[in-house]
């Protein structure tokens, strides 16, 4: 499959109270034709700097492109003007904000609001009969119960589950190609959530989308990702497919995030008697503007050793496609 966005040695630093914040260090990735890729990590990683900087939407003012290109078939997205940008963003690759509550404009209808992306990006001039069944067909595909009433609604008379069907809606409604999705889950209930991703899902297949997930839950990415990134401190730690990342994790990280999911019973004969107790990644994240030295997991690594303080490991192909940021992997 080819790859339709490519993420080359992006670095992004942000400034605040006279500190640089290396939000972004060194990090490279691929997305396919219609691929599923999940990017995993703890809050604070820079799941959703990656998200912003490749659209493009980190402000002058806050951070700065240290380094790195973000290219969107052939093209680098960071040197675009803000002109062609406008043509891509939102419209070739849109993207789904994890809040829908303040995602959505509380004094629009929600058929404005579908109303104002397909004229920005479609460019068409339909009538008004005309876009309120695109407004309607849009609203079906995300299998809105009663589109219709639907369309005449404010934000606050619908559901948090409701509100982010809104928000898939708007983004499918240029018709991209290429769909972020940053935490989509994360205010939902747990019922909810799972007919969010079940819908992502098979939008996903029937309309051949390329989708970057991101999230901090492991059964999200086994439930729709084929390949995984997990970040740590700004950074790549571990990639490769999803299946390789559950079944033979090497990142001491990784082990971590996987043995801290909760699971509904251990294996027969477990000592535990059906019950474990979760494991816990002693230690926080660490502050992006006093990162440790040498591997920037080694204060909270459970094999650590001195030379892991020294220097920071190198991203290397431990095995085929399954990418390691660890001297002590495997």
């Amino acid at each position: 499959m080819e790859n339709v966005l490519e993420v080359r040695n992006l670095s992004i630093e942000f400034y605040k109270g006279g500190k640089i914040i290396q939000a972004l260090r060194d990090v490279s990735l691929t997305l396919k034709s219609n691929e599923v890729l999940g990017i995993v990590g703890e809050s604070g990683c820079g799941k959703s700097t990656l998200a912003l900087s490749i659209l493009k939407l980190i402000p002058e003012r806050e951070g700065n492109i240290v380094s790195g290109e973000v290219l969107f078939k052939g093209e680098d997205l960071l040197r675009l003007s803000d002109e062609k940008l406008l043509q891509i963003r939102g419209n070739r690759i849109s993207i789904i904000f994890q809040d829908p509550f303040t995602s959505l404009n509380p004094v629009f209808r929600i058929g404005n609001q579908i109303v104002e992306s397909v004229t920005l990006h479609r460019k068409e001039n339909l009538s008004t009969h005309q876009m309120e069944k695109e407004i309607i067909k849009v609203l079906e595909l995300v299998k809105m119960p009663k589109p219709k009433d639907t369309m005449w609604s404010y934000p606050h008379q619908l559901s948090g589950g409701m509100q982010q069907r809104v928000m898939i809606a708007i983004a499918l409604s240029p018709n991209p190609e290429i769909l972020i999705a940053d935490e989509p889950t994360t205010a939902l209930d747990v019922t909810i959530q799972k007919e969010i991703l079940d819908l992502l899902s098979e939008l996903q297949k029937k309309l051949g989308l390329s989708v970057v997930l991101i999230t901090h839950d492991f059964g999200i990415v086994a439930t729709i990702c084929q390949r995984v990134l997990v970040m740590y401190a700004g950074s790549i730690v571990e990639k490769a497919s999803t299946s390789e990342i559950f079944y033979n994790p090497l990142h001491p990280y990784t082990q971590g995030l996987l043995e801290s999911v909760p699971s509904r019973k251990e294996p027969p004969g477990s000592p535990q008697g059906g019950k474990r107790r979760l494991k816990a990644i002693p230690g926080q994240v660490p502050d992006p503007s006093n990162l440790p030295s040498g591997c920037k997991f080694h204060p909270r690594c459970p094999i650590g050793s001195e030379d892991c303080k020294l220097e920071e490991p190198s991203l290397i192909e431990l095995t085929k496609n399954h990418w390691v940021k660890c001297i002590r992997a495997g």
